[in-house]
């Protein structure tokens, strides 16, 4: 399948105190962490909240693994020595599949846009309008998980740092080809939560920006001075800081995360069950109502409080299922039972 960038992207170039069981781990799995099951608001109705993490909903979660950290270059290049899979962001783009997800009467970029590429940030030379992230994000030819930054660029001394420049469906073929599988943002909110209540980070309640020290985001004036209080202007390594209270690392910053839902804008209110919640059934973001995303949870390096509160354990963010970044990676999951 050919990679299918949305044209929006291309124009840039041109609460409840919850409460887990007192379940102990029953066995190991090497590389995850057991998360107990337990029940919990989902979502978040305090001032801080964006309309799409409320009406709050009371869920429950079974019992699953999670992976201890992001999925790192390292994994991921075991996944592609084995398998032989290239990722969206090393294809062609097919425009023929691309604009069946735009507007009616979109016209076609010209073929120089349409080659093997990905989303690179660049930061701005002073302050610009947050609303129009054009400024800071670039096309770039050759901007692959190999090559973060582009032509040039690799993966020397990066092999513990979370892959990148992964869109959903790589993010599913790795969890195949492992035997897993991507959370539903129910576990992963609940899981970042881990076991410590109502908080607002996986940290806790301590402000971000008196916690650099617990996880890598941006520090100063986003987007264009970071001032790399935390020690990472990129990604950082994996287990650079903290784990949460479940033993989880970087639920926080560092990379957004790929979940299995799609993202519709008011999913809290449309969930058909409240056991083990996941939004499979309808797409729905006003801002592009043309495009089928999925939800990415946990902010990244480039989330801060001007701009982007990612690192909230409640936020939610949504990504066009075809493409990828340098600041979207992902972590998988497992049933309790052992079935993916």
């Amino acid at each position: 399948m050919k990679n299918n960038i949305p044209y929006t992207i291309l124009l840039l170039a041109l609460g409840l105190q919850a409460c887990s069981s007192a379940e102990s781990d029953p066995s190991e799995v090497p590389g995850m962490v057991y998360i107990p099951g337990g029940e919990y608001e989902l979502g978040n109705d305090t001032q801080v909240a964006y309309p799409d993490e409320y009406p709050i909903k009371k869920v429950s979660i079974d019992p699953f693994y999670m992976d201890a950290t992001e999925v790192t270059n390292a994994q991921f290049k075991e996944f592609v020595e084995a398998t032989g899979y290239v990722t969206v962001a090393e294809k062609d783009i097919d425009w023929e599949v691309m604009v069946q997800q735009l507007p009616e009467g979109t016209p076609k970029p010209p073929d120089s846009v349409l080659r093997a590429g990905s989303m690179v940030f660049q930061a701005t030379e002073g302050p610009v309008n947050l609303v129009d992230y054009s400024q800071w994000w670039v096309w770039t030819i050759g901007a692959n998980w190999q090559h973060p930054e582009g032509p040039g660029s690799d993966l020397k001394g990066r092999m513990d740092h979370p892959v990148v420049h992964i869109a959903h469906e790589d993010a599913l073929a790795y969890a195949q080809w492992a035997g897993k599988r991507l959370p539903t943002e129910a576990e992963w909110e609940w899981a970042a939560m881990g076991g410590k209540g109502e908080v607002i980070y996986p940290w806790g309640n301590q402000a971000a920006d008196d916690s650099a020290d617990k996880a890598n985001f941006w520090q100063g004036m986003f987007p264009y001075q970071n001032v790399e209080t935390d020690g990472y202007y990129t990604t950082a390594p994996v287990k650079s800081y903290p784990p949460n209270g479940y033993g989880l690392f970087d639920m926080a910053g560092n990379v957004w995360e790929w979940c299995i839902d799609r993202y519709d804008e008011k999913a809290y209110g449309k969930l058909r069950q409240s056991a083990n919640p996941v939004n499979d059934f309808s797409y729905n973001d006003p801002r592009e109502p043309w495009s089928e995303k999925h939800v990415i949870r946990g902010g990244s390096l480039l989330c801060n409080d001007t701009y982007c509160s990612g690192y909230r354990v409640s936020r939610r963010m949504s990504s066009s299922k075809d493409s990828g970044f340098n600041h979207t990676g992902f972590r998988c999951v497992q049933d309790a039972e052992g079935n993916p």
